[in-house]
């Protein structure tokens, strides 16, 4: 009988434990956000604000770092006081996240609004999203990329692809609904693969012509309708670079933003190095080529600028850390260095 009291205090303490969770009250707290408009307006007069402009963020420069700032619902209501329906802008925010405290935060894009008014009052300015991911602290970029991807899935999703007739966004924006038909539409992604491909000694990495001179990056592709992961991989990396994948492992995944908004599914892949002649895809592909390992560690040591030669030339240079194709490099670069 002792046995089982103890069982019993063990699973109600470990119950009370997740119910005093920071996370799980957090989470819950979202949920409830989420599903109940009048909560969520309410919400929305004690938030903070990130602001976009046509999908593009709002930064501060601080010294040598670039800050998102979260804005507070009186500061937000101080700036669109300066042009007219104020109220009518709040109403188009779309809820981000929550502190550990549950002030809530919501992303607003102010696209229509004269952007040199907004930067001058709040000191800062705009910034293009790719170069603001890689400008900002990393706990900022996942929260610039799921802002912008919120936000962009509302502007191109405000009419139902049945009926034609305009849809209306809940109050946090974690759905849409027509209520001609009462098609419920919610915010989807895109799974994507991004493999790294190795023939043991070396690590295959590839460029195309619209990226920036220089970078080499793994290789990457669309989840076919029907495919698993495993199945998409050894597709993409037959169809760009004819090698035939041996084995592979899945290493983590990222939510990106581009081309709008993708899941990141990172594998490394390996293949026989008897068999490892490149055989590109030009359509899909400017350049790819093996790299052995102390290649990969300089490379890993430059950026854009630092890649430029005084002859012209230009060396590879890789994703920055914020991008999970850097990730992928570096567990690479472990493996072999081990």
């Amino acid at each position: 009988m002792a046995a089982v009291y103890q069982a019993l205090h063990r699973r109600a303490s470990s119950l009370l434990c997740r119910l005093h969770s920071t996370y799980v009250r957090k989470m819950r707290y979202l949920n409830k956000l989420k599903e109940d408009d009048s909560l969520c307006r309410q919400a929305q007069t004690s938030g903070t604000f990130c602001l976009f402009h046509n999908l593009s963020p709002f930064l501060q420069e601080v010294g040598k770092k670039y800050l998102v700032p979260q804005i507070s619902a009186s500061e937000m209501r101080r700036i669109l006081e300066k042009f007219q329906e104020a109220e009518q802008w709040i109403e188009k925010s779309v809820l981000i996240g929550c502190s550990d405290e549950h002030v809530p935060h919501f992303a607003l894009d102010l696209g229509a609004l004269e952007k040199s008014v907004i930067e001058c009052e709040l000191q800062g300015s705009f910034t293009d999203l790719r170069k603001a991911l890689f400008v900002v602290d990393g706990k900022d970029s996942p929260l610039l990329a799921s802002a912008q991807s919120l936000l962009r899935w509302h502007d191109s999703h405000q009419y139902c692809s049945k009926t034609g007739q305009p849809t209306q966004k809940n109050t946090a924006g974690s759905k849409r609904v027509c209520h001609a038909s009462g098609i419920t539409y919610y915010p989807q992604m895109s799974p994507v693969v991004i493999t790294l491909v190795s023939d043991g000694s070396r690590c295959l990495l590839a460029r195309q012509p619209s990226f920036p001179t220089g970078m080499f990056t793994a290789l990457s592709g669309f989840c076919d309708v029907g495919e698993n992961v495993e199945e998409a991989v050894r597709r993409e990396v037959a169809e760009e670079v004819g090698l035939e994948v041996e084995s592979l492992q899945y290493s983590a995944s990222q939510h990106w933003p581009f081309p709008s908004s993708s899941l990141m599914l990172a594998c490394h892949a390996l293949v026989r190095a008897q068999q490892a002649e490149i055989s590109m895809d030009s359509l899909e592909l400017e350049e790819a080529r093996w790299f052995g390992l102390e290649e990969i560690v300089e490379g890993l040591k430059r950026g854009p600028r630092s890649s430029k030669q005084d002859d012209g030339s230009v060396l590879p240079w890789f994703p920055p850390k914020q991008a999970i194709a850097h990730q992928l490099i570096c567990e690479w670069v472990k493996q072999q260095s081990a």
